[in-house]
């Protein structure tokens, strides 16, 4: 789950991160007097759940409260388009003001669960105000690692050695490892799977600012936090991937394909996209149905794909071990009595009772096309849809 920079900024600022003074608006009217209160020339940043911002026109400055309140009716309700939000954009609802800051220096700071180890990395870079996947495809001796032990934490020294790292010494050293540390604890305290700062800027008078901030969570620890629960914006995300958590469909992710795809299982789903791709096609999205043997679950993920206008072709892939097959089957027969699916329908099943499933199937006179492998699936899926 993700939250917009002014509510990563309020967390992060709990935990001791320094951030600029602002606060969040909906109307042109409020940005002006957010400007006033301030009293200082500011920033009017729209507040979307995407990078790029400042070159779609979604980031202005204004030296006056009424600059900041013509900034703001330029913003809100805007359909702003980032490299991140695709050529649909978002409609922005809401912008923070706040003050302007003068950096001399521009960092980056971020910590994400690195998989590999197994433990939580701190990464810290001079290289701050540009996307850091370009900093690691351009010059990647420019990011600098610390990781942390689970049941340690981040000590005193990682902060030294990535403020050495990153020239925060002198005045700057004891600052700089208590604004990290104060984000490792957000990042801990919270479950998040993400939290960064960039740029993570040097004031001209020589402070640590947060200038901008990000924070995801672990969507499998939301049950301890009601607290982050409350700041998600359904707004900012996809149409159906929220349909697929009301439908209890967790692991569904919107892709840009028109093969439609149900598979039980985070590998086989994979596989299955990886051979639609390989058959010259395109996978609409990603969907695990698990291996709870639910026919609901089934008539649910039909559901999903039938709304989606993208998809004109369904793939069933089902290799069951402790998922049933039978039960599958149920959940396409059912599916088609419930709804008119309205595109053709590939099914590949193997595994538990398999004769069970073919045999329910075959009963129900479906107008199904039918294969045994995966690849003969994928080459048909493709050839359905087009």
């Amino acid at each position: 789950m993700k939250i917009h920079e002014y509510q990563a900024k309020q967390i992060m600022s709990q935990f001791g991160v320094p951030v600029p003074k602002g606060r969040v608006v909906a109307t042109p009217q409020e940005a002006r007097l957010v400007a006033q209160e301030l009293g200082v020339p500011v920033v009017v940043k729209a507040q979307i759940h995407a990078g790029g911002r400042g070159k779609g026109g979604g980031i202005k400055l204004a030296d006056t409260p009424a600059q900041a309140e013509d900034a703001a009716r330029q913003i809100i309700g805007m359909r702003l388009v980032t490299h991140q939000t695709g050529p649909e954009g978002r409609i922005v609802k809401r912008v923070l003001v706040e003050e302007q800051v003068q950096a001399q220096r521009e960092l980056y700071l971020g910590i994400v669960v690195d998989s590999g180890s197994g433990r939580v990395v701190v990464m810290a870079s001079e290289a701050g105000g540009v996307d850091i996947e370009e900093v690691a495809a351009a010059a990647p001796e420019k990011i600098h690692k610390a990781f942390v032990e689970p049941f340690v934490g981040f000590q005193p020294y990682l902060g030294r050695q990535l403020a050495f790292a990153t020239s925060l010494t002198g005045d700057l050293l004891r600052p700089a490892v208590q604004l990290m540390t104060g984000l490792y604890r957000a990042f801990a305290a919270k479950d998040a799977s993400l939290a960064e700062i960039n740029p993570l800027v040097v004031t001209v008078d020589n402070r640590l600012l947060a200038l901008d901030a990000k924070m995801s969570f672990d969507d499998n620890a939301l049950f301890r936090h009601p607290e982050i629960t409350d700041l998600r914006d359904r707004d900012e995300e996809d149409p159906l991937e929220v349909q697929a958590q009301e439908l209890g469909i967790n692991n569904y992710v919107k892709l840009t394909g028109n093969i439609g795809c149900v598979v039980n299982g985070a590998g086989l789903a994979m596989a299955t996209m990886d051979a639609i791709k390989q058959a010259g096609g395109d996978p609409a999205n990603f969907l695990d149905i698990g291996t709870v043997n639910d026919v609901t679950r089934v008539v649910n993920a039909f559901k999903l794909l039938t709304a989606d206008a993208s998809v004109k072709a369904i793939l069933i892939n089902i290799f069951g071990g402790m998922a049933r097959v039978d039960v599958i089957a149920q959940g396409i027969v059912d599916a088609h009595k419930e709804m008119r699916v309205g595109v053709p329908v590939v099914v590949r099943l193997a595994g538990t009772n398999v004769a069970e499933g073919e045999r329910i199937l075959e009963d129900a006179g479906l107008p199904l096309i039918r294969a045994i492998g995966l690849g003969e699936a994928a080459q048909k899926a493709v050839r359905a849809a087009a």
